[in-house]
């Protein structure tokens, strides 16, 4: 069964982007269909962050009517489709966030996960993804001002008849953290699905145009990013660093007993 996940933050700043960018990377990387679609119009980043700004057709033109959807997908680091936005005002001013409906129809025939990365804050354009998917999943950084602003997601959200699966805590430092869930869990009124360190690497992968998954597997943020793309498949979790180091020792124990045998 297709899920279509809405990936909304209060406020501008939160890391959502790269959120989606990443964890539909991981999603595929599990063997699952997914496609990413940046439904943010007006401040399109996914397309930045994986090279794809100079993009011949982009949702612009399907929202527009001037294109085909074929046309605006392409292939990313472990076989994720990605339908981006154009980065051009003509573009956005032409464009019908309303015909988002028929875009998003027209995709989940082809997948298994179906991510949208939704504008921030507020406004009429963001209501659409609020509203279409099967679930929202709020990005927010452990700070008043995010909280504020997506407590206000989630209301706007079950205002227009959506539903909000929980919240994902990005940029957390060394706090206590089963301390800091608890509050988030009381004042946004949701369940904490995920929480992703901060992460110097996160910046190193951006300016590379690369997932974080991809470019740094055994990084911090990249193990949390598993972890909540295994909750949301089923697939029990497996740290790519205990897997690599477990490879390791394989490795060294035969060469150590092949070295012993032929001793002999």
């Amino acid at each position: 069964m297709v899920k279509v996940y809405t990936i909304a933050s209060g406020k501008g700043g939160t890391g959502k982007t790269t959120v989606s960018v990443n964890l539909g990377t991981m999603l595929a990387q599990l063997g699952k269909e997914t496609f990413l679609m940046d439904a943010d119009i007006g401040m399109a980043n996914v397309g930045l962050l994986l090279g794809l700004q100079d993009a011949p057709v982009t949702l612009h033109e399907i929202l527009a009517g001037k294109g085909k959807i074929n046309d605006a997908i392409y292939e990313c680091p472990a076989g994720l489709k990605v339908i981006p936005a154009g980065i051009s005002l003509q573009g956005f001013q032409q464009a019908d966030p309303e015909k988002l409906r028929d875009v998003m129809n027209e995709i989940v025939k082809r997948c298994d996960f179906l991510l949208i990365d939704a504008p921030a804050g507020i406004s009429k354009d963001g209501i659409v993804p609020l509203a279409v998917a099967d679930e929202v999943i709020l990005v927010v950084n452990p700070e008043l001002s995010s909280i504020v602003d997506a407590l206000k997601t989630r209301i706007l959200t079950e205002l227009v008849g959506g539903h909000v699966l929980g919240s994902i805590i990005n940029r957390v430092g060394q706090d206590k953290t089963d301390v800091m869930i608890k509050k988030m869990e009381k004042v946004l009124g949701v369940k904490v699905i995920g929480i992703i360190p901060e992460d110097p690497n996160v910046r190193r992968a951006a300016s590379s145009r690369t997932p974080i998954v991809i470019k740094f597997p055994t990084s911090p943020a990249s193990k949390a990013i598993r972890r909540i793309a295994s909750d949301l498949t089923g697939v029990a979790y497996k740290d790519e660093g205990d897997v690599q180091k477990k490879e390791g020792f394989i490795e060294r124990f035969t060469k150590a007993l092949f070295v012993k045998k032929s001793e002999i």
